[in-house]
């Protein structure tokens, strides 16, 4: 049985909405939910430390960290995919997360550019442990994808995971409430 799907073009790219684990996306790239000290402890991260092994801690480690809001990129170990965006979400009550979270977003796809990848899969960064609303996850990450649908882009294919199907719902009638 395959994994639920939604799909909505824009011009020749497709925002792709699957419940699905994204640690086995075969994609130029996945994100990873991180924290600003890029150590891969639970949630989206501890599955992406278990099933790409010790490198991508060890490239991590290497970088050494980031700002809430930025995106960095290392090697995918042992994963399908060849890359990990590593993105820094708010955490609730930190202030200005809707802003901070919109950064994430936009920092990972320009890490995608500057790769030249054509796919990429998100998770829905921050609704996890750090608290952020799902359905204003699901807005902002919509929106900043259309939009950079909108220029010049490398990226044909953009996979927004998620691993449940109420999550899976909230991000469904936000994509259908956009207007184009």
């Amino acid at each position: 049985m395959s994994a639920p799907e939604y799909t909505r073009s824009f011009n020749s790219n497709t925002l792709i909405l699957v419940q699905e684990d994204i640690t086995e996306m075969a994609v130029d790239a996945i994100v990873n939910a991180a924290n600003k000290n890029l150590i891969l402890g639970g949630g989206v991260a501890g599955a992406i430390k278990r099933k790409g092994g010790p490198s991508i801690q060890i490239e991590c480690d290497r970088i050494g960290g980031t700002v809430v809001g930025g995106a960095v990129i290392t090697g995918a170990g042992m994963l399908k995919a060849k890359y990990v965006i590593h993105a820094v979400g708010p955490v609730m009550g930190e202030g200005d997360e809707d802003r901070k979270r919109r950064s994430a977003v936009i920092n990972s796809l320009r890490r995608a550019e500057e790769n030249k990848l054509t796919s990429i899969a998100f998770p829905a960064i921050s609704t996890g442990i750090f608290g952020y609303p799902l359905d204003r996850c699901a807005n902002i990450m919509i929106s900043e994808i259309a939009e950079h649908f909108k220029k010049q882009t490398s990226l044909k294919k953009v996979y927004i995971c998620l691993w449940d199907e109420s999550a899976f719902n909230v991000f469904i009638k936000e994509l259908t409430s956009l207007p184009g």
